[in-house]
């Protein structure tokens, strides 16, 4: 069972390392890197891939690590029970299992994705500790212990807004997602949209690499970003030549696709200032 990429996501030689390294040891992995490099694609690709069905775990700031086990309605069990259902006499028609629970008992191999992980508070990692490293937790509602028919695919995302802990990190397989240098990030492009200009192409990637690499950038855009604007791009028909950078107009065109807040904006809006000054 072997990761090399797929047609619609061109992945490094150290990224196909990293996942079928983590598969070979059976252990999470954690993948890193910028918001929009394609961390959470990387599961959906690893799981069309290799034929697996893919269960998805959105981690949200109110997340607990309880609820990707089970999580038992009390409260519905005490409303039936003063309406005499029937349902109350068996516990389980009150628990919902999670995300963890469905691949745990799934009939094959799975690719479980844990998404943004570092979102949730940060208990969340450590209570996943056990569970994520036996593939079995215990439901204490109906004295069963649930236990993972096939060991799934585990991958966890992570933007770095938090630290995890050292605890969790020493079980799982860690990548870092690089930002693509040119001659990938063109490659990424063609897949995306085939048939683009190579002038244009060429002409659109430099003008993106400079505003990346502009100092005092608050938010660096992303791929996906400059997929976005590639497509604009497109649609407006521009011609190279437009992207060029120029004194009078440090704005990229159609910047409200790579700049994404207000500093950044008036950012460039200075440079152009005291580009025109320096001139006059």
């Amino acid at each position: 069972m072997k990761f090399q990429g797929t047609e619609s996501y061109v992945a490094p030689e150290d990224l196909t390392i990293a996942v079928n390294a983590a598969i070979a040891l059976e252990r999470p992995l954690l993948v890193k890197g910028e918001p929009g490099t394609g961390k959470t694609e990387l599961a959906r690709q690893v799981a069309g891939a290799l034929g697996l069905r893919i269960i998805e775990w959105h981690v949200k700031s109110t997340t607990k690590a309880q609820q990707g086990l089970y999580e038992y309605d009390a409260v519905s069990r005490l409303r039936d029970s003063q309406l005499g259902d029937e349902r109350v006499r068996d516990v389980r028609n009150y628990i919902r299992k999670g995300k963890l629970w469905e691949a745990f008992e799934a009939d094959e191999k799975v690719v479980l994705l844990i998404d943004e992980i570092d979102k949730a508070d940060i208990e969340f990692p450590n209570d996943l500790l056990q569970e994520l490293d036996r593939m079995e937790f215990f439901v204490y509602e109906t004295g069963e212990t649930v236990r993972a028919r096939h060991r799934p695919i585990v991958i966890i995302t992570s933007n770095n807004e938090k630290e995890l802990p050292d605890a969790f990190l020493r079980r799982c397989f860690f990548h870092y997602i690089r930002f693509p240098d040119m001659e990938t990030l063109k490659r990424i492009v063609e897949v995306h949209h085939p048939g683009i200009k190579e002038r244009l192409l060429t002409a659109a990637l430099t003008r993106f690499f400079e505003i990346r690499e502009t100092p005092g950038l608050k938010k660096k855009p992303s791929t996906s970003e400059v997929l976005d604007w590639l497509k604009l791009l497109m649609a407006e028909d521009l011609d190279p030549d437009d992207l060029r950078k120029d004194a009078g107009s440090a704005l990229p065109k159609l910047h409200g696709a790579l700049l994404k807040n207000e500093q950044d904006v008036h950012l460039f809006e200075r440079l152009a200032f005291m580009a025109r000054r320096d001139r006059a």
